[in-house]
């Protein structure tokens, strides 16, 4: 596979991401949150990146008024594409329910088709939805796991945004770091020493299920 060439280097809570780029970010509020991440959405969008959000729904407009508190023109980036921000249900819980075999593919398909036009796409999933009582919302972590074998194949990020002060039990919160290579936590991006290989951790998920 023809990898996009990164010519510049991505800035993201106050440090560079190198090769691994499936980051798992951990806020205790939205204004910890905008301030570790504006900064590199605008960066995008300076650079001429695609800019691929996915937020609540009902929260959307808030959050494009702080993008544009940020120096971003979301009327402009919305117009031409470069910003694309979508509400939960227009991806993880498209139909009602989650599959994460279409988000991974929702994924790849949206590096592909804006490869050529933008080079990099920087995405952020809000995760919050995961709380909901909806069908598939047991696979997360199982899905969060198998990014692992999608992102090593391109340089694009994905940021996965999770609030600590939401009602996520431990063991979900701790597997969920456990899934992730990079994590911003305590407002710095950090390599994760919990992190596991994908194999092994879906291997243990397995063993969990047949427990």
């Amino acid at each position: 596979m023809q990898l996009c060439e990164v010519d510049a280097p991505i800035r993201l809570a106050g440090r560079t991401l190198r090769e691994t780029r499936h980051v798992c970010a951990f806020f205790h509020s939205k204004d910890e949150q905008n301030k570790l991440l504006m900064p590199f959405f605008k960066e995008g969008i300076d650079r001429g990146e695609k800019i691929f959000q996915i937020v609540d729904g009902r929260r959307r407009q808030e959050h494009l008024c702080d993008c544009q508190a940020w120096g971003i023109d979301t009327a402009a980036a919305e117009a031409s594409g470069q910003l694309e921000v979508r509400a939960w249900e227009e991806a993880y819980l498209q139909d009602g329910y989650f599959d994460g075999d279409r988000m991974i593919g929702l994924i790849e398909d949206t590096i592909k088709e804006n490869r050529s036009k933008y080079g990099l796409t920087r995405f952020m999933g809000n995760m919050e939805w995961a709380l909901e009582a909806v069908p598939g919302v047991r696979k997360l972590v199982e899905y969060e796991a198998r990014i692992n074998y999608l992102s090593p194949n391109y340089p694009d990020p994905i940021v996965c945004v999770y609030n600590l002060n939401s009602k996520h039990s431990g063991r979900v919160v701790m597997d969920i770091l456990r899934t992730h290579p990079m994590v911003i936590i305590g407002g710095v991006l950090q390599e994760n020493p919990f992190y596991v290989p994908p194999d092994e951790f879906l291997r243990e998920l397995n063993q969990r299920k047949q427990r």
